[in-house]
């Protein structure tokens, strides 16, 4: 009754002002990133918890949050071992809060993925194990059998915050003989780069070294909107997932195949492989032409990402009106004078991107073709 009455409220849009149209720009917070050839981009929290655990809202507000994000599949992952409401919600089942987002995300066309967190010491630490089919089955002493058991179900396994300074004081992300031995079983097949407010080069470095799947999620407890402070601007961090469909089958076969980029404090992380991508479908060329008989050439650049991006200048050609390093707002557009020495017809571009990492300390490298049109 609870659920049905949250559904008509909703859809009528009489108490909280926004509908199923919310997936528009009307708050102004809603995540956009481009698709890349052959993909859809698909934005994804696959790290949440709620009273079901020790989160601090219900579920239903899981999904309201995310529906205003423009999210395209989140995972409600509670604590298996970890329940410190449990007096005052002593449900049972450690499926119910999957059971209660799900309801209602069928309004709003967003994909709740199952999920759990297995939550021990290190090693071998928290791991989330997500498009599982039964939360209950994994309440097991031994660790590993729970990791197993994941398995069994279709698990897709991912290591939480391994640089999380209560079990790693060092605030380095690092493999011990356990997980090397999850890793020889096939029982972690991704790791957490981005972490609430951290980022880990060394869990950047494990999962390339190590050819698992690049993960960035919230692990949000209380407000989403309080702790990232998106009214002013803030978001988030997400795990983008490059899919052949919007579906949930889609989205695993894409973790399982590595095709992520994160998104966090206006940072992209990933592989080269999908990172360059997504740069070059974000920045697209709109407007070339020379200022008279100049050899300046003026490019105007439109960015339809949400990634103000930070251009570093690697190539031949100097700037006119800046030094070295160019800023793209978000979804603005931005003219750069270019000094190319004579009028040219085409020309290439080449920057650094500083806010796109490929590997510890290595910044994406990306060109633009510029073609002048003929007058």
């Amino acid at each position: 009754m609870r659920i049905a009455l949250q559904l008509l409220i909703l859809s009528c849009c009489c108490l909280t002002g926004w509908s199923q149209e919310a997936h528009t720009h009307v708050h102004g917070r809603e995540i956009v990133f481009p698709d890349i050839e052959g993909y859809r981009t698909l934005k994804c929290d696959f790290h949440i918890h709620t009273v079901f655990s020790d989160g601090y809202v219900w579920p239903t507000i899981r999904v309201e949050e995310a529906v205003k994000d423009g999210l395209d599949a989140i995972a409600l992952t509670e604590h298996i071992e970890y329940q410190p409401w449990s007096d005052d919600i002593s449900h049972p089942d450690r499926n119910r809060s999957f059971e209660i987002a799900t309801e209602l995300a069928t309004a709003f066309d967003l994909i709740v993925v199952h999920g759990a967190e297995i939550t021990r010491d290190l090693p071998p630490g928290h791991a989330n194990a997500i498009f599982i089919t039964d939360a209950n089955k994994l309440v097991l002493e031994d660790s590993i059998e729970a990791y197993r058991e994941a398995k069994r179900q279709g698990g897709f396994i991912f290591w939480n915050h391994p640089n999380w300074i209560r079990q790693q004081p060092d605030g380095k992300a690092t493999l011990s003989e356990l997980h090397k031995m999850l890793l020889a079983e096939d029982l972690l097949d991704g790791i957490e780069v981005v972490n609430d407010i951290t980022y880990s080069d060394e869990a950047l470095q494990i999962a390339l070294e190590q050819q698992i799947t690049i993960m960035g999620t919230s692990d949000i407890h209380n407000l989403v909107d309080w702790k990232f402070d998106i009214a002013n601007g803030g978001h988030r961090p997400i795990t983008l997932v490059f899919a052949r469909e919007r579906n949930s089958e889609a989205i695993k076969d894409a973790l399982i195949a590595r095709r992520t980029v994160v998104w966090y404090r206006n940072l992209l992380v990933g592989e080269t492989t999908f990172l360059k991508p997504l740069v070059e479908a974000s920045i697209r060329v709109k407007d070339v032409s020379y200022e008279g008989p100049s050899s300046v050439a003026l490019v105007q650049l439109e960015n339809v990402s949400d990634a103000t991006f930070l251009l570093r200048n690697q190539g031949a050609f100097n700037f006119h009106t800046t030094a070295d390093v160019i800023s793209l707002p978000a979804h603005e557009r931005t003219q750069i004078q270019v000094k190319t020495g004579e009028q040219m017809e085409s020309f290439r571009l080449y920057f650094e991107v500083l806010n796109a990492i490929v590997a510890p300390s290595k910044h994406l490298d990306f060109s633009l073709q510029i073609d002048v049109p003929k007058h």
